[in-house]
């Protein structure tokens, strides 16, 4: 199965997509997460995995961006992941050999005690984790390495100088499995999606609001009264001067019905509601 992501191989990206749908996967790696939504639309590959949210940084709304921009895509599934930030060099150099470590600036803050504690350090921000240990790897330098995950200690062949190098032990990212409604002719299937009947379940909804006192009140109260619980609320520019999108997710009992009668409920004090997915909800990640 072609899967894209953002990201190089080794990226958690890649091993979130792992976790979701196996190692067999094929990955189409992409530079942007736009680049990764339209690959998808176009029937290039047979799905997607994307962050959409990390437990210290929030939202990712390039991800947000990225799905709003193509409405044939749905999402399928999702997956929480720990990050655990590595220190990783050539096999047989040492903290000691060390005179650089390089990788991404959000990777490089969110381990900013380890750096502290190692001053003879220079830190060098780079575009991408995996990508900083592909470029220590191709160097074969003793005194550079990277910050990136034990995975890509695997792929790159790099040896792991110092494991669990986070300020934040709790930082984890969710990342949902997205494929199109509209599948390229003879593409191998995507991964099902949705959750079982009775199943604890998320679902995804998009839509603009008409710009008056309530109006989003009025979106929201259809859950309430059904027992559903929002877990989350984002608004993103809907193209039109002042006008924006709300993003809403909120967990229920999978029952496709129960569902439909919600979208039902919000649809009169909306512009239209956009069904992004029903999936099943993730679970914790130690």
């Amino acid at each position: 199965m072609r899967v894209a992501i953002q990201g190089e191989p080794g990226a958690f990206s890649d091993a979130a997509a792992r976790q979701l749908l196996g190692e067999a996967v094929e990955l189409v790696c992409c530079a942007e997460n736009r680049e990764v939504t339209r690959q998808l639309a176009a029937g290039g590959v047979h799905a997607a995995v994307l962050p959409i949210e990390n437990s210290l940084a929030g939202s990712v709304f390039a991800t947000y961006d990225a799905i709003l921009a193509e409405p044939a895509i749905v999402a399928v599934g999702q997956t929480v992941l720990p990050i655990r930030h590595c220190v990783l060099g050539i096999p047989g150099a040492t903290l000691g050999d060390l005179r650089t470590v390089e990788s991404h600036p959000v990777a490089l803050a969110q381990c900013r005690a380890f750096l502290e504690t190692h001053p003879h350090l220079v830190a060098h921000a780079t575009h991408d984790t995996a990508g900083s240990a592909r470029l220590v790897r191709a160097a074969g330098d003793r005194s550079r390495a990277a910050i990136a995950s034990a995975h890509a200690a695997r792929v790159y062949d790099l040896a792991v100088l110092a494991a669990g190098v986070e300020d934040r032990p709790d930082n984890r990212t969710r990342f949902l499995l997205l494929r199109s409604t509209r599948d390229a002719p003879g593409a191998a299937p995507a991964a099902p999606g949705g959750a079982p009947p009775g199943a604890p379940a998320q679902t995804m909804l998009v839509y603009t609001t008409a710009n008056v006192p309530g109006a989003l009140l009025r979106t929201l109260e259809p859950l309430a009264e059904r027992g559903m619980n929002m877990v989350r609320i984002e608004s993103r520019p809907a193209g039109e001067p002042w006008t924006y999108q709300f993003i809403v997710e909120f967990e229920h009992t999978a029952d496709p019905s129960a569902v439909q009668a919600v979208i039902a409920a919000i649809a009169p004090h909306t512009r239209g509601v956009r069904h992004v997915g029903t999936f099943a909800r993730a679970a914790a990640a130690g």
